[in-house]
């Protein structure tokens, strides 16, 4: 990957043309527009952190699915394809902070978007949590000194899930910190952490299939049946989300209209493909995939085993570094998520999670807020170990749901007429499907409800596998009931009469031109 040139993060001049397109919007320029070409595609590339979460959930896959687990990485690659394509469209017509919320508002109405927004911050402020915990994947595996809380390094263990939670509320201190910063360190930090990653990963790669004692053919026929590969798909529908961060920055981002679409299709791609391999490369060069060690400790043994201490623990290294800009990614798209919603009003204490600091363009307080939320999360890992796989799965089935809030009101859209078409910041037409928007739209909104449905389906065997925790196995319909209990809540206090009704964002121009 080539270095960035300066003006990648020099920033425009006030008044730019990008500003002026914001203006259409009904917006003023706030957040400092600082982002090229590769800060972009590594706001999307980094929250989907090919290293963090196969390193965090090929143990869980390869246990539930065994070898053949690994057909359930292209297959989620392409669902995925599908659903991006449909947001590249839409990040070229509305390139707003808060992606997913601007979307489905503006395709679905003021409150489809508002639950839309509503079921994302949830939903990413608990990644962020989850990503955090990676590190305990990682860090004692690279030395014993970092399991500061008892011997066990199991993160399904009590002493592996404690030391887990205090590694994690370690790094979501250092990441709030620099999402404090002026958003030019935050990207310097997050393209050298992807470039780190990228090379890491691809070096895994290589290293991993020149030690393979099998072939494909012989290691991806084994394992499960259906229903074990519908459990294992969850390792891949977790790492392949958070593609739409690249449009999440689009507020951040220089000529958003023509750069946001290309770098949200690039860098699914590019993980996608990236985690595939790496997988298989995993399973190639694992030491035996019947001793047990592969589903309990997953590619951090078969990186010490093969690749022996010394350049294993240094890879781990690379690993580590991936988890933390993951986890700072994640938080920053939730900051923007969180701003987006509150500059409409649509949020408690609206007025202070909308301001944005003159001096370094970032919105402190949502930032504050996102942090010691997932700190908090980290917590329950000390009551129990068991819960962070139902809250886990939970938080990648409320990202589902709110991608199909935005794919069902866009299908309709283009039923009724089409998306509305225009021009880039270079004059080319904007992005678009063309005459296959109607297939890819409609697969993908099938695909979206169907994996929501498989994470969310309440199987005693892998949410409660030692019984006696029934809300375990209920957790994601529980959690969504109460995500949606309590929005309805709010918004009934919120506009009850003599009440203040929040601003929608629909108040402002619906298409503006480009």
């Amino acid at each position: 990957m080539t270095a960035t040139a300066p003006s990648d993060v020099r920033p425009d001049p006030p008044g730019g043309a990008d500003a002026a397109g914001l203006a259409g919007f009904g917006y003023r320029q706030e957040l400092h527009r600082s982002m090229g070409r590769y800060a972009s595609f590594a706001a999307g590339f980094s929250f989907i952190s090919v290293l963090t979460t196969v390193f965090q959930f090929f143990a869980f896959g390869y246990s539930t699915g065994g070898p053949r687990f690994f057909w359930t990485w292209p297959a989620v690659l392409l669902g995925q394809l599908l659903v991006a394509a449909c947001f590249a469209e839409l990040a070229a017509r509305y390139p707003l902070s808060g992606a997913v919320y601007q979307w489905s508002s503006r395709l679905g109405g003021r409150v489809l978007g508002w639950y839309a927004g509503w079921i994302m911050v949830l939903g990413q402020i608990v990644v962020v949590a989850a990503a955090a915990l990676a590190l305990q994947v990682v860090l004692p595996a690279v030395w014993s000194g970092f399991q500061l809380v008892g011997t066990d390094t199991s993160p399904v263990s009590s002493d592996g899930a404690a030391n887990a939670a205090v590694l994690g509320i370690v790094l979501l201190a250092v990441t709030t910190a620099v999402n404090l910063l002026d958003n030019t360190v935050m990207s310097v930090v997050n393209r050298v952490g992807v470039t780190a990653e990228i090379a890491g990963a691809v070096l895994i790669v290589v290293l991993l299939f020149t030690h393979a004692d099998r072939t494909p053919s012989v290691t991806v026929h084994g394992g499960g049946g259906t229903q074990a590969l519908l459990v294992g798909s969850f390792a891949a529908a977790y790492v392949m989300i958070g593609f739409d961060s690249a449009g999440e920055m689009s507020e951040e981002t220089r000529h958003p209209r023509r750069v946001a679409p290309r770098t949200i299709l690039s860098a699914l791609t590019a993980a996608g493909v990236l985690a595939s391999l790496l997988v298989l490369a995993g399973l190639l060069a694992a030491p035996s995939l019947t001793d047990g060690r592969l589903g309990t400790d997953g590619l951090s043994y078969v990186l010490t085993s093969r690749l022996g201490g010394t350049l294993g623990r240094l890879l781990l290294c690379d690993v580590a570094l991936a988890v933390a800009v993951a986890t700072l990614a994640i938080q920053t798209s939730a900051t923007r998520m969180v701003f987006s919603m509150a500059r409409d009003g649509a949020l408690p204490c609206s007025g202070v999670l909308a301001r944005v600091s003159p001096r370094t363009g970032q919105p402190a307080a949502p930032a504050l807020v996102v942090g010691v939320l997932a700190a908090a999360l980290l917590l329950l890992s000390f009551a129990s170990p068991e819960a962070w796989l139902a809250i886990g799965t939970t938080c990648i089935a409320m990202l589902y749901l709110a991608y199909a809030m935005v794919t069902g009101p866009q299908l309709l859209r283009r039923l009724r007429g089409g998306l509305p078409p225009g021009v880039d910041e270079r004059g080319a037409p904007l992005f678009s499907l063309g005459r296959l928007g109607v297939p890819v739209n409609a697969c993908a909104l099938v695909y979206g409800l169907a994996m929501a449905v498989n994470l969310a389906w309440p199987r005693a065997a892998v949410y409660d596998p030692s019984g006696g925790h029934w809300y375990f196995q209920w957790f994601t319909l529980l959690f969504l009931l109460a995500a949606v209990a309590l929005g309805v809540l709010w918004r009934a206090v919120r506009t009850r009469p003599g009440g203040k009704a929040w601003a929608a964002v629909v108040t402002a121009p619906a298409e503006p031109a480009p």
